[in-house]
C-alpha cells in the first residue's frame, strides 16, 4: 500500500549551540583571538625598538600558534580551551572523596608526626532532598522533576501516522525553556511475583489444560531468573529547571517551574502517543537510590519511604 509522505517536521538538532558574531566565530573565539592579538601589538610595541620584525615574529609564533589552536580546535565536541580548563580544574580537585557531610576530622597527633597523605574531602551529595510531590532540590543547581515515559512502536506506523508522532514530538522540543534528558536505563527484573502470581491463580482457571499451562510458564519464569540475569528497559524523562531554590525541597521558583513543565512535557507528548508519568516522592527516591546501587535487589513495590521520613515496622513511611 503507498502512502503520501507529508513535509519532514523541523526539529533543532543542537539548541544550545553558540551564535556566530564574526568571520564564523562565537563571541568566546572572538574574545580568545582579540586578546591573543592585544598580547602580541603589545609586545611587539615594547621589542621594536631592540630587535627586528623577523627575529619577534619568531619568537610570537609559538604564541600564535597557541591562541589559533584555542580559538578553532576542538576535541570530541567541545572547544580546547574549556577542555584545559576542565583538566585543570580535574587536577587540582582531590583524589579522594568521602561521605562527610559533618566534615573531614584533623588527624590524630601521633598520626601527624609522619609524611601525611593529602586528606580525603567532602563529597558533596548529587541532590540535597526530595518533595513528597517528586521534587528533587538540587541546591545551587535548582531543581528536577522525572517522570517514566512509555514507548511507541515507530516502525509499524504508517507514514501518516509516523508524521503526526514525529510532529508531536517536535512541538515538545520546540516548546523546551530548559535542560531535559531523555534517559533509557536498564536494571534487573523482579520475576518472583510474576511467579507466584501464576501460580496463585492457576488452579482457579476454568480448564486443566490453562493450569497445567499456566503452572508451566511460571516453571518457566522461575528457571529463567535462576540462570540468568533478567533485565529491564525504561525510559525517563529529567527536567531540571536552573536557579536557586530555598533551602528545603519543593522551595523556590526554580521547583514550582520543574514541576510545570513536567505537566506540560506529560500533556505535549500525549500526542506523540506517549504517555508521561510523573514520579512521586516515593518513586524517585526508589529510583535514586537504585541509581546509587545499580547491584542491590530491585524493590517490590518500586517506591522508598523520602529522606528524614519515619519509616514503620513494617517497611513503609508513617
Amino acid at each position: 500500500m503507498d502512502y503520501d509522505v507529508t513535509d519532514p517536521v523541523p526539529i533543532p538538532a543542537d539548541v544550545e549551540v553558540p551564535d556566530k558574531v564574526l568571520a564564523g566565530l562565537t563571541a568566546r573565539q572572538v574574545a580568545i583571538a582579540a586578546a591573543a592579538a592585544a598580547i602580541v601589538w603589545l609586545g611587539w610595541m615594547a621589542a621594536r625598538h631592540v630587535m627586528p620584525l623577523p627575529a619577534f615574529a619568531a619568537l610570537a609564533a609559538p604564541a600564535g600558534v597557541a591562541a589559533t589552536a584555542l580559538v578553532t580546535g576542538q576535541r570530541d565536541g567541545l572547544p580546547l580551551d574549556r577542555l584545559l580548563a576542565a583538566a585543570w580544574r580535574q587536577a587540582r580537585s582531590p583524589r579522594r572523596l568521602v561521605t562527610a557531610p559533618e566534615g573531614i576530622p584533623a588527624a590524630p597527633a601521633w598520626a601527624a608526626a609522619g609524611p601525611q597523605a593529602p586528606p580525603p574531602a567532602p563529597l558533596p551529595p548529587p541532590w540535597l532532598d526530595v518533595s513528597p510531590d517528586g521534587v528533587i532540590s538540587l541546591g545551587a543547581g535548582g531543581a528536577a522533576t522525572v517522570a517514566a515515559v512509555s514507548t511507541v512502536n515507530f516502525a509499524l506506523r504508517s507514514p501518516a501516522e509516523q508524521d503526526a508522532l514525529a510532529a508531536g514530538y517536535g512541538r515538545w522540543l520546540n516548546s523546551l525553556t530548559g535542560p531535559a534528558q531523555i534517559l533509557i536505563r536498564a536494571g534487573r527484573a523482579d520475576l518472583s511475583g510474576a511467579v507466584a502470581a501464576l501460580r496463585d491463580a492457576a488452579p482457579a482457571l476454568p480448564h486443566p489444560a490453562l493450569e497445567q499451562a499456566a503452572l508451566e510458564h511460571a516453571e518457566f519464569l522461575d528457571g529463567l531468573a535462576a540462570e540468568r540475569d533478567v533485565l529491564t528497559r525504561q525510559a525517563l524523562l529529567v527536567i531540571r529547571e536552573p536557579g536557586h531554590g530555598s533551602g528545603r525541597a519543593g522551595g523556590g521558583t526554580a521547583a514550582a517551574r520543574a514541576a510545570q513543565r513536567a505537566g506540560e512535557a506529560a500533556r505535549l507528548l500525549a500526542g506523540a502517543d506517549l504517555q508521561v508519568q510523573v514520579l512521586d516522592g516515593g518513586q524517585a527516591t526508589a529510583l535514586l537510590a537504585s541509581c546509587a546501587d545499580p547491584s542491590a535487589p530491585p524493590l517490590p513495590a518500586g517506591r522508598l519511604a523520602l529522606p528524614g521520613q519515619a519509616v514503620t515496622s513494617q517497611g513503609g513511611p508513617s
